[in-house]
């Protein structure tokens, strides 16, 4: 999709991607805080698996555990918030910036330019 200025019709579009960045940010904070709750629940398989190897096979299985409920926690919520975000810049902000005439402008002012 070749995107133009609808004010000075150039081809020079950079995009902000505010929404996208700010919910990716607010989705890592969210899905971490409720991964590192699930990760409670890791935290007890890693220490039943880790009986095997003894006491320290406990304590290693259940950091284990515990690091990788929070590490996909916060990897989910990234995701989910980026896709959330990306949404809100199609259709809702300015997310397209002219390095032209320093114009912020969204597809629907570009598709109406033409």
């Amino acid at each position: 999709m070749n995107i133009q200025c609808p004010n000075c019709h150039s081809g020079r579009i950079t995009t902000r991607n505010r929404a996208k960045k700010a919910a990716g940010l607010i989705g890592t904070i969210g899905g971490t805080i409720s991964g590192a709750s699930g990760a409670f629940a890791g935290t007890e398989i890693g220490m039943t698996l880790g009986v095997i190897a003894g006491p320290p096979g406990m304590v290693i299985g259940g950091l284990a555990g515990t690091i990788l409920g929070g590490l996909l926690g916060g990897a989910t919520g990234c995701i989910a918030g980026s896709k959330l975000g990306e949404v809100v810049d199609e259709r809702v902000l300015d997310n397209f910036r002219c390095l032209a005439c320093n114009c912020t402008f969204n597809t629907k002012a570009a598709s109406t330019a033409d």
